[in-house]
């Protein structure tokens, strides 16, 4: 089949959705399918238009699958509005784009923002082509969460609209966790839904050993440093653990929150914490490998949310701490691969690493259980595979 990912989000851009998405495309490709990916010049997550991109219209071709790249005001404005601006701005040049671009079988969109599915929508219309609606994070519920917006008011009653419209018009609806999609079918029941799980390259992030072991322990975040992590509850954290001095905390990334979290690292005279800057996801699993403990935190608990970087610590054999509820906290419970803190429980959290930090047993078998659950249930190439022969399964039901 022809399949194309429609997406604001893609590499040369680091992060989750990049990454997941990036990998689909592959897998998919080597399936048999003609996939294409129609994306918004790289901007994430500095909000400056890459160096080397720009103008309107750009054609390159990533891994062997053609990318086109279509024009963005971009924002890192924690204000709705030039948000607003910005995403819209992508709904409407990936629409002209898209006008030009070959006709395709399937056309899956991926959201946030909630507001690409509008030329999503339009665009498979045009083509007359299967619409599937990628569900990463829900919105507007989302928004709510992290005080962006306010239940009830007109951007939410807009948000829940679209949601409602878009959800019913989709020939497919997909998401990321099983939390998502029970919120959508109790919402608006009646949707055709699918969990297309989110996961790991099991190949690219497997444990390596260290043959020069550093000399403290090393507690790695290594992701964006936006609103939705929370870092600061982290730094608050570490600063509970002045009277442990053979640990270090590494911070890898960029993101609006950067320089508030640096600022507060230096008021806090948090010396064992060091700012690093962002790496390229070919370098990640290197970066991983060198830590004794991975921490994966959320400032709150967002509708189904599970990051993409529990995965990934997983499938690197390092035990987590997790600050998350729900449906992440279930799978590093079930697991066993780490321990688990609610958002916002700053000591928990410092309890959690001082734990670890001097547990090295536990440290080994959390991760060693993390290993094994990543291969079991989360590869990336078995989920593209079984997505892959499920779009098969129901197109062949329509004949």
């Amino acid at each position: 089949m022809r399949i194309l990912l429609h997406t604001q989000y893609y590499p040369p851009e680091v992060g989750a959705p990049q990454n997941r998405l990036s990998d689909l495309a592959r897998e998919l490709q080597s399936l048999g399918h003609q996939v294409a990916v129609l994306t918004a010049m790289p901007n994430y997550p500095t909000g400056k238009i890459y160096p080397g991109y720009g103008r309107i219209l750009r054609r390159e071709t990533l891994d062997g699958i053609p990318v086109h790249r279509a024009w963005i005001l971009p924002s890192i404005s924690r204000s709705l509005l030039p948000r607003l601006v910005s995403y819209f701005s992508f709904v409407l040049s990936s629409l002209l784009v898209g006008l030009f671009l070959p006709k395709f079988d399937l056309i899956l969109t991926e959201s946030p923002p909630l507001f690409l599915g509008i030329s999503g929508y339009l665009l498979s219309r045009i083509q007359r082509a299967r619409w599937i609606f990628n569900i990463s994070d829900l919105w507007p519920a989302s928004a709510v969460e992290l005080g962006m917006i306010q239940p009830g008011s007109t951007g939410y009653k807009v948000g829940i609209a679209l949601e409602k419209f878009l959800y019913s018009k989709a020939w497919l609806v997909t998401g990321q966790s099983k939390t998502i999609l029970a919120d959508i079918s109790r919402r608006f029941p009646g949707v055709n839904i699918y969990h297309l799980s989110n996961g790991v390259n099991v190949a690219q992030f497997a444990p390596v050993e260290n043959s020069q072991p550093a000399e403290k322990l090393r507690v790695i975040y290594a992701g964006l440093h936006g609103l939705a992590q929370g870092l600061d509850q982290v730094l608050a954290a570490v600063a509970l653990l002045r009277d442990m001095d053979h640990f270090e905390v590494l911070f890898i990334g960029d993101g609006p929150e950067k320089q508030k979290l640096t600022n507060m690292a230096r008021s806090l005279g948090l010396e064992m914490v060091q700012f690093l800057e962002p790496l390229p996801k070919s370098r990640m699993p290197a970066v991983l490998s060198a830590a004794d403990i991975l921490i994966v935190p959320l400032k709150v608990q967002l509708t189904g949310a599970v990051p993409s970087k529990l995965y990934e610590a997983m499938a690197m054999a390092k035990p987590v701490v997790l600050v998350a509820e729900s449906e992440a906290a279930a799978i590093v419970q079930e697991a066993k691969c780490g321990l688990v803190v609610r958002p916002g429980d700053v000591s928990g959290i410092a309890d959690a690493l001082r734990f670890l930090l001097t547990h090295s047993e536990r440290r080994r078998k959390m991760g060693a259980n993390g290993r094994v659950a990543a291969l079991e249930k989360y590869d990336r190439a078995a989920i593209a595979r079984n997505f892959s022969r499920h779009l098969q399964d129901l197109v062949q039901e329509e004949r």
